[in-house]
């Protein structure tokens, strides 16, 4: 039997405030605000750390997103992989995502995270690594999370 990726009696957070951005489980309901975010990003998050051998981004309509945020969703709901969408605290607009994933097969640690931001708003990349990175050591269950390190400012 398959080892769950998260134990039985840990509630995954339903969100996370953080002075510049608010992160809550990405769903079918951000299509419209998360397709032009990513799709106006594809160059700048494929020179994200964490991205460098994926296939993501590609090309897809408006439907095929829908259709990929409904299977995170479903992921979410069943403990499969969570997905957070990361919005400004101002607008309330989608201004990138967090993925939390088992590794896949062969790969270090007990997590895989990825997350990326939009281009014009690039300068929160490394905030959002620093929180994330502190959310995942305290409070969910995994020791050894990769996730791929940003650059520092300056």
């Amino acid at each position: 039997m398959p080892v769950p990726f998260v134990p039985d009696d840990f509630e995954p957070p339903r969100g996370l405030a953080a002075p510049e951005f608010v992160l809550e489980p990405l769903g079918p309901q951000h299509n419209e605000s998360d397709y032009p975010a990513w799709s106006s990003s594809i160059a700048h998050i494929r020179a994200t750390p964490g991205y460098a051998d994926s296939k993501w981004p590609r090309e897809m309509t408006l439907d095929e997103n829908l259709a990929d945020l409904e299977r995170h969703a479903r992921d979410f709901e069943s403990r499969k992989g969570f997905t957070y969408t990361v919005l400004d605290r101002q607008g309330g607009e989608v201004i990138g995502c967090v993925y939390i994933y088992p590794p896949r097969e062969g790969e270090p640690g007990d997590a895989a995270v990825h997350s990326w931001v939009t281009a014009d708003r690039a300068a929160l990349d490394e905030p959002l690594w620093r929180t994330v990175s502190a959310w995942l050591r305290d409070a969910w269950p995994f020791r050894e999370p990769v996730y791929a390190a940003r650059p520092g400012p300056g």
